[in-house]
Parts: structure tokens; C-alpha cells; sequence
């Protein structure tokens, strides 16, 4: 079960991200967020994903929005990824879960005519505030950043997501 719902603030959570630091969710209060989940680092759409808010990251910060990818990934796993990538902003390392468990974006997925527990793809959308204010679930990569970049506009402008 989700611990995150639209309107409401959201888990202030500790998180584990790249450049070996511990922060909260809360350090991100008065900016807005974007949080990503993808299923793995440095597979195809993951990578084309991550490419794409690197591409717009200049338009994101334009908005005082701050960009952060989430995966199951090791610390190590999400620190070559960005490195290899050039993402401008850091990743998540989640293998325990508890980020994706607050989300709920796990799912049983089929891969390969078995059942296997991963990231369902999924982004959100919290304000200054730390309220979540917007959430894509079953994302499809080609042209979801833009999708994104129009509701952190609309957010910033004070109206509706």
C-alpha cells in the first residue's frame, strides 16, 4: 500500500544517493521535485529516460525544480550510470526498497514468461511544499519529460497539474 497520496505531503524519508550521501526528502523543501522511478540503471529506456531529463535540465532549474531517478540499483550500479551518462543531477539507490515501497511502484511483471517483482516506471511530481501534487504511473519514455517539464510549469504559475 502507498504512502503517498495527490494533496498530501509526502514520507520525509532518508534516502541514499549518489556521491555516497544520506539526505532526506524534506532537504528538497522549497523547490520543486521530480522524482523518478525506472526498473534498472544503464538499460535502454532507463537510459533514454535519464538522456531525456538530462536534455531539459537547463528548462527544469529555469522552474527551481530539482531532478532525482530512483532505482533498486547499488549505490555503486547508480554511481557508474551517472558517470557514464553525464546525468546532471543525482540517483537514488533503493535496494531495500523503502522508497519504492512509499510510492508503491513495485509490481509483478512478466519477463521472459516468468513473474518478477521491478519498478513498475513512475514519476511524481512534489512541490515546495513537499506535497504530492502529481504522479504518472506505467510511464512510456517518448515524450514524457516534456509531459513533466508542462506540469512543473503549470505548478510554478500556481495552476492546476
Amino acid at each position: 500500500m502507498s504512502e503517498v497520496a495527490i494533496g498530501r505531503p509526502v514520507p520525509d524519508l532518508e534516502l541514499r544517493i549518489t556521491g555516497d550521501r544520506s539526505v532526506r526528502l524534506s532537504h528538497y523543501r522549497g523547490k520543486i521535485l521530480v522524482l523518478y522511478f525506472y526498473p534498472k540503471a544503464s538499460t535502454p529506456g532507463c537510459t533514454q529516460e535519464g538522456l531525456d531529463f538530462k536534455a531539459a535540465i537547463n528548462r527544469f532549474r529555469r522552474q527551481s525544480a530539482v531532478i532525482l531517478g530512483a532505482s533498486r540499483d547499488s549505490l555503486k550500479a547508480q554511481e557508474r550510470f551517472k558517470e557514464k551518462q553525464g546525468f546532471p543531477f543525482d540517483l537514488v539507490s533503493d535496494p531495500d526498497e523503502e522508497l519504492c515501497r512509499a510510492f508503491d511502484v513495485i509490481r509483478l511483471k512478466n519477463m521472459y514468461g516468468r513473474q518478477v517483482r521491478g519498478i513498475e516506471r513512475s514519476t511524481f511530481l512534489i512541490d515546495a511544499d513537499g506535497i504530492l501534487r502529481r504522479e504518472w504511473r506505467k510511464v512510456k519514455v517518448k515524450g514524457h519529460v516534456e509531459e513533466v517539464l508542462e506540469a512543473v510549469k503549470a505548478l510554478k504559475k500556481g495552476e492546476p497539474v
